[in-house]
């Protein structure tokens, strides 16, 4: 059973970085990919950033790209997500997930985390 397990939101001013952690357990990730969501009430659910875990691939949406950071702890079994420069527009639940490599990753995500808050203050 793959469990994904997210921490590190919490609140802060626009111009500061956190940190996301999603642990990830219950398979082999090195054939998986992992992304990373982001929803605010009565919107769609929005693509933030992925990797393919086994050749460390990365791709970002528009609007994080040159701010925000995927990477990954093969020891640890575990994604980050490096979040700089935040604006209060990135205030989201944001969603760790997982999937199996060869499709879009954009889509089509089977595992979810429980999210974790982020509140960017102006």
């Amino acid at each position: 059973q793959v469990q994904l397990v997210e921490s590190g939101g919490g609140l802060v001013q626009a111009g500061g970085s956190l940190r996301l952690s999603c642990a990830a357990s219950g398979r082999t990730f090195s054939s998986y990919t992992m992304g990373w969501f982001r929803q605010v009430p009565g919107k769609e659910r929005e693509f933030v950033a992925a990797m393919r875990w086994g050749s460390g691939t990365t791709y970002y949406a528009d609007s994080v790209k040159d701010r925000f950071i995927i990477s990954r702890d093969n020891a640890k079994n575990t994604v980050y997500l490096q979040m700089n420069s935040l604006k209060p527009e990135d205030t989201a639940v944001y969603y760790c997930a997982a999937r199996t490599s060869g499709g879009s990753y954009r889509n089509d995500y089977k595992y979810w985390g429980q999210g974790t808050q982020v509140t960017v203050s102006s």
